[in-house]
């Protein structure tokens, strides 16, 4: 499958263009970006084109990989969909439900497979211990913490992210969260509340479909020495706590895709389609009405 990727910032360097190239089943055939020197010299470095006309790398490949902001992603999701283009696009699939809801109208109308990148999803351990709490019953509540230091540390690429800075850790860090929760406790039936902590720091509780409930603290301002994610479920089973993986983004983006080619083959959804990724918009999208007064 011959696909191209779209972006040039910090993550397609660093995750998405080596997992690309070093994919067997995918033949990573170009780059576009906004910044056309950018794109030429991402491509250059891999031996691949740089297209200054991003229809025409539509036009040249069966899939994109989408490494761009998600107000951006969305719309060039709609684009390469309609150009028949299969979809590996990253998290959050968008920042209004409206345009998410377009990626996966679009999507479904040129029946082309699309996989929302959620690292710990793709990651082996948690993906593991994600499949086997899912068909555990009786979780009685969750807890998921995902605690960044992106703004209070120093040196992180991403730090000027203008769209980060703008809708902070309910939009960066709460689709982890969520993608670890809901395959294991239900989809979420209400945002019970949410409520502004320190910095950017968010906190919800959520109620479940299947009846049990769920908290999230959320934060790209942590201290340093507080940083990190965790995810503990208690139920009729007992406890057990989501195990940290040794797995590095550009691994668990291969594992994507992966996905990516079975989903496209076997016309089967993945778990973490597009339409999971609209799912996981509604939802920050419900929480951030409640954080402004709206619910």
């Amino acid at each position: 499958m011959r696909i191209g990727l779209l972006g040039t910032g910090p993550w397609a360097q660093m995750a998405y263009a080596p997992a690309l190239s070093r994919h067997g089943g995918l033949d990573f055939a170009g780059v576009w970006g906004r910044r056309a020197a950018a794109a030429k010299e991402l491509a250059d470095s891999y031996g691949v084109p740089a297209y200054d006309d991003v229809d025409a790398l539509l036009a040249d490949v069966d899939a994109v990989a989408v490494a761009l902001p998600p107000a951006v992603q969305a719309d060039l999701a709609v684009r390469a969909a309609r150009a028949g283009c299969h979809l590996l696009l990253d998290k959050p699939l968008a920042l209004t439900v409206a345009e998410g809801r377009a990626a996966v109208e679009a999507a479904e109308e040129a029946g082309v497979a699309s996989v929302v990148f959620f690292t710990t999803r793709f990651q082996p351990e948690t993906e593991a211990w994600i499949t086997e709490q899912a068909s555990v019953e009786g979780w009685f509540t969750g807890r998921a913490q995902w605690l960044g230091a992106l703004f209070s540390g120093e040196g992180s690429p991403f730090a000027a992210s203008p769209w980060r800075r703008e809708k902070g850790a309910l939009w960066d860090v709460g689709p982890h969260a969520l993608s670890v929760l809901l395959p294991v406790l239900g989809d979420v039936r209400r945002v019970a509340a949410a409520a502004q902590g320190p910095g950017d720091t968010v906190h919800l509780v959520l109620d479940h479909v299947g009846g049990a409930s769920s908290t999230l603290a959320l934060s790209l301002t942590a201290p340093p020495a507080a940083a990190g994610a965790a995810v503990e479920l208690r139920g009729a089973a007992g406890v057990t706590q989501l195990p940290e993986s040794t797995a590095s983004a550009v691994s668990a983006l291969t594992r994507a895709g992966d996905a990516l080619l079975a989903a496209a083959r076997t016309g089967q959804a993945h778990a973490c389609d597009a339409g999971f990724g609209l799912r996981v918009t509604e939802i920050l999208a419900a929480a951030e009405g409640v954080l402004s007064g709206g619910a």
